[in-house]
């Protein structure tokens, strides 16, 4: 079973990608803690206070 991680660069949280769908960037880390689901990004506010302009789930802290 794959383990989650998440981008660096955006924050996404993704499977089994080389490349993140997100943003494009090919670094990740399977350390972090906390995740948000944005279903509506232009409605929600946590979606503008972190800058996320896509759907998705995205973690909250990345460590390491």
């Amino acid at each position: 079973m794959a383990k989650e991680k998440a981008c660096r660069a955006c924050r996404k949280v993704v499977l089994d990608e080389k490349e993140c769908p997100n943003c494009g960037a090919s670094t990740f880390t399977t350390f972090w803690r906390g995740y948000v689901v944005i279903a509506d990004p232009e409605k929600s506010e946590i979606a503008k206070k972190m800058g996320i302009t896509s759907t998705g789930k995205y973690a909250l802290q990345l460590s390491r």
